[in-house]
C-alpha cells in the first residue's frame, strides 16, 4: 500500500440488521469497482442493500473529499460486517413461558482504494 493514496474507509455502527444478512450482500460487492457495486446494490432484492449502499457512498465521499481521489477509479478493497450488541427481548408463550428473541445489530465497514493500487496489492 503506497503512502500517496491510502485506503479510505467508512463505518456504520449499530445497524438494526443481522450481520449474517449483511454479509450476504457484502460478499457480492467485495473487489468490484464503485460503479459496478452501486448497480448491483440498486437491483439486488435484499433489505441489507440500503445500509450497505449508504456506507459505500460515504466511503467514496471520504475518498473524494479528504484525499482528492476520483470515484471512477475506486475499487472496494475491504467490506465486512461485525456483530454489534444484541437486543434481548422476550415473547410470551403457552402456559406462562417466555421465549427469548435476539434482535441482532451489526457494524458495517467498507474500504475503497484506487484501482491500480488494489492490483499492485493483490499481485504481491
Amino acid at each position: 500500500m503506497a503512502d500517496s493514496s491510502p485506503e479510505v474507509k467508512a463505518v456504520a455502527r449499530y445497524i438494526r440488521m443481522s450481520p449474517f444478512k449483511v454479509r450476504r450482500v457484502l460478499d457480492q460487492i467485495r473487489g468490484r469497482t464503485y460503479a459496478d457495486a452501486l448497480i448491483l446494490l440498486e437491483f439486488m432484492p435484499y433489505a441489507a442493500c440500503e445500509p450497505v449502499r449508504k456506507v459505500l457512498r460515504s466511503a467514496v465521499a471520504n475518498a473524494e473529499h479528504n484525499n482528492g481521489l476520483d470515484p471512477r477509479d475506486l475499487v472496494i478493497s475491504q467490506a465486512y460486517a461485525d456483530q454489534g450488541p444484541v437486543l434481548k427481548r422476550f415473547r410470551p408463550r403457552a402456559q406462562g413461558r417466555a421465549y427469548p428473541i435476539r434482535k441482532r445489530t451489526c457494524h458495517i465497514t467498507i474500504a475503497v482504494r484506487p484501482i491500480e493500487e488494489a492490483k499492485a496489492a493483490t499481485a504481491s
